[in-house]
């Protein structure tokens, strides 16, 4: 199975493939992985076979994001957070989103080193994925991941993203339960965060509550959840816990994770999660949608050219931006209504 990663595979190598990952086998996950995230035109439709098999398998863990300001301590915290997770007899994938080299493209961070204890443990399974300059820092693919690791079997799926900014949403559109951790300081750090963040989150942990910062932690999380009075939750029902914890001393990680049980308890009785992983689902169908039909229209050599040809004159101001894009549609939706009557016309 080690032709997937260079050339289309064959049905049997898909079928095995799959059996594999569902069997549990972390190689077979980890090349899966591989090929989900494969930019080759080529995989696509291995990609799309190896879903297929794997899909009915998935849905059952509890999906997590969490996401913070750099130099929070997401590594050392997920690390923690993951030991405990296991401890309570869960199989465990960490989905790390890292910076991208601009030279090749792959992971700058690497988690596996960053997190060297939970990356030995054997219940656990450690993906650092590069962000190829995606918009949020969320891999492009890490939803296909989701439903590949749930298949093999892990029953908690951490996603980690790279920072603050557009990642939040990102990962609150694919997960359950989004977490955010925060460094101790409250005051300017309050004061210029951004109240969309606060609102996507679900618990909200403040993290380095050891030493000279302990009380400084108490502090924040007293601040943040003050706060958090004044914006409409997430979640009808929901008050966002806001709690300090140290991931060096482990203080507050066995809380964090009773929260997220009850989060999940709560609102999965009621039928919230189904509907918010619909709402995912349905948000997902659409990006495959626009970004399957831009992929196509430049694959049309002529509507490419064009393109190219418009771009320079909306540039240099003299074309529209909305004339040229009308002209782009109408010009692929006529080729495309001109390539199937062609194909009547052949069947014939």
């Amino acid at each position: 199975m080690a032709r997937l990663a260079n050339k289309p595979a064959t049905t049997s190598d898909i079928d095995k493939l799959a059996e594999a990952v569902i069997s549990g086998n972390r190689r077979a996950l980890a090349r899966a992985i591989t090929l989900v995230e494969s930019s080759k035109l080529e995989h696509r439709a291995d990609v799309k076979a190896l879903l297929a098999l794997v899909t009915p398998n998935s849905g059952s863990a509890i999906r997590i994001g969490i996401s913070g300001v750099p130099g929070v301590g997401k590594s050392s915290f997920i690390e923690a957070f993951g030991e405990h997770i296991i401890e309570q007899g869960h199989r465990l994938a960490v989905l790390a989103v890292d910076p991208s080299s601009g030279r090749t493209g792959g992971s700058v961070l690497g988690d596996k080193t960053r997190m060297a204890r939970l990356a030995s443990n054997p219940s656990a399974f450690i993906r650092p994925s590069p962000s190829a300059g995606t918009l949020g820092g969320v891999a492009r693919r890490t939803r296909e991941s989701i439903v590949l690791c749930e298949a093999a079997g892990y029953d908690v799926v951490l996603v980690e993203t790279v920072g603050v900014g557009q990642s939040e949403y990102a990962v609150a559109d694919m997960t359950d339960i989004f977490l955010l951790l925060m460094l101790p300081g409250g005051g300017d750090e309050l004061q210029g965060m951004k109240r969309g963040i606060m609102e996507l989150a679900d618990l909200i942990l403040v993290n380095k509550a050891d030493g000279e910062l302990k009380a400084a932690a108490t502090r924040a999380a007293a601040d943040y959840s003050n706060a958090l009075r004044l914006f409409r939750p997430r979640v009808n029902g929901w008050t966002v816990p806001v709690e300090s914890c140290s991931a060096v001393e482990g203080r507050g990680i066995a809380e964090a994770w009773v929260q997220v049980e009850k989060f999940r308890r709560r609102f999965t009785r009621d039928g919230s999660i189904a509907r918010r992983r619909g709402a995912q689902a349905r948000a997902w169908l659409w990006n495959e949608i626009r970004e399957g039909l831009s992929a196509a229209l430049m694959s049309d050599p002529s509507v490419a050219d064009r393109v190219r040809e418009l771009e320079s004159g909306v540039v240099s101001g003299n074309v529209a931006v909305a004339d040229a894009a009308a002209e782009v549609v109408d010009s692929f939706l006529q080729r495309s209504s001109a390539g199937g009557r062609l194909k009547k016309r052949k069947a014939k």
